[in-house]
């Protein structure tokens, strides 16, 4: 299984959409392997998913997404997981062993309630984070 995630630094970003790039990990028989750095080509609606998508990605872990993006991914059969924090290499391997568990998204801005200087770029309500299936 393939997964992303949203990456800041060596940290897993809290916005998925505005992280600087994504970390690519194979999941496979509870380890990781074939780690790569991928720079965030661009943030509309809908690109992502597309675009993570033709990359054979199965499943992406941030620390906040909203409900709209959440949907986008699953028409492409790519499964969420939001309220991820820490290093992204020991969120890679929690998932790989079947620890990581999601939570409530992380994208904070007043749940729903627009602002101007807002910074994750979500206009929608936030849902609770999901879990990736293993293969």
């Amino acid at each position: 299984m393939k997964i992303a995630i949203a990456t800041e630094g060596s940290m897993v970003a809290p916005h998925f959409g505005r992280c600087p790039e994504y970390t690519i990990y194979d999941a496979k028989d509870g380890s990781v392997m074939d780690k790569s750095v991928i720079p965030n080509p661009g943030h509309e609606p809908g690109f992502l998913p597309e675009y993570l998508s033709n990359l054979g990605v199965s499943c992406i872990i941030a620390g906040g997404m909203g409900m709209r993006a959440q949907n986008l991914f699953a028409g492409k059969n790519i499964q969420t997981v939001v309220g991820a924090t820490g290093l992204v290499d020991e969120v890679a391997k929690a998932f790989a062993a079947g620890t990581l568990r999601g939570g409530e998204s992380l994208c904070e801005h007043g749940k729903g309630e627009r602002t101007d200087n807002h910074e994750c770029g979500h206009h929608e309500d936030h849902g609770d984070g999901g879990g990736c299936g293993k293969e």
